[in-house]
């Protein structure tokens, strides 16, 4: 055996239990998916109990669905009672209005799922992970925790939230071993994302805001999620993965070499 052959398990999941929270669909059931194509024991936990049973059924005989509301500490509590070694959690919601229109009903439907439900997942994994000196947490945030557009400020506001919290975790359960990233997508075609496709201006608008030009398909999350699961990222945390197609790393308002 070459000294460099361990690289091969890098990625490697076989033994680790995994957590996915909001694998019922979109990005979390490819989630779910990935990790457990990688070796992970998946529970799949999501408020659609139905849902993410059929992923986990998806799955196969490793792997447990089980409904879960997010901001249900009994709930979370049993679910992190037994040792989990990933924790990931990909719930959202969104309400797309300007600031100014926003009801404090809005408010608090944003900021208990994509706040709360993030922080409440935080502490109920954390210390058990600290306990047996390793896991990782990831949360997905968003781009729109960097860079924003009008009527998306509650949504923004949580996403950069999340981030800071991650962070802040990732500082206290450092020394004991416990890794927190974020990852960020851009625009997905999810459920969430699909009244904006519905509006083919949008979608096209959308679409060519990144540098690939096109929507990301959930799949595309996969790697990342692995990446900051497995001991490929052991000496990651604290970080924001972006996947975005060149989101924001390019301007997008004029290109002086296109057709005219």
């Amino acid at each position: 055996m070459t000294e460099s052959s361990g690289y091969a398990r890098l990625f490697d999941l076989t033994g680790r239990r995994a957590v996915v929270i909001g694998g019922g669909g979109g990005i979390g059931r490819e989630v779910a998916l990935g990790l457990a194509a990688f070796g992970a024991s998946v529970t799949v936990a999501d408020l659609s109990g139905d849902a993410a049973r059929d992923t986990a059924a998806a799955i196969g005989s490793d792997a447990t669905g089980i409904g879960l509301d997010v901001l249900d500490e009994t709930a979370l509590a049993a679910l992190a009672g037994a040792p989990v070694d990933v924790a990931i959690t990909t719930v959202g919601v969104n309400v797309r209005k300007r600031l100014a229109d926003l009801t404090d009903a809005d408010y608090d439907r944003v900021l208990d799922t994509n706040l709360r439900g993030v922080f409440r997942a935080i502490r109920a994994f954390a210390p058990g992970m600290a306990e047996r000196g390793s896991g990782s947490v990831v949360a997905f945030a968003s781009i729109r925790a960097q860079t924003v557009e009008p009527g998306q400020g509650l949504y923004a506001a949580t996403k950069a939230g999340l981030i800071q919290l991650l962070r802040t975790a990732a500082a206290e359960y450092g020394p004991a071993g416990v890794r927190f990233n974020a990852i960020a997508p851009g625009v997905v075609a999810t459920p969430l994302t699909a009244p904006i496709r519905a509006d083919e201006r949008w979608e096209r608008a959308y679409a060519t805001k990144s540098a690939l030009q096109r929507w990301a398909a959930p799949s595309e999350m996969v790697g990342a999620a692995v990446f900051l699961a497995s001991d490929a990222s052991s000496y990651v945390t604290g970080s924001v993965l972006t996947v975005d197609g060149g989101w924001t790393a390019v301007d997008g308002r004029f290109d002086p070499f296109a057709p005219r």
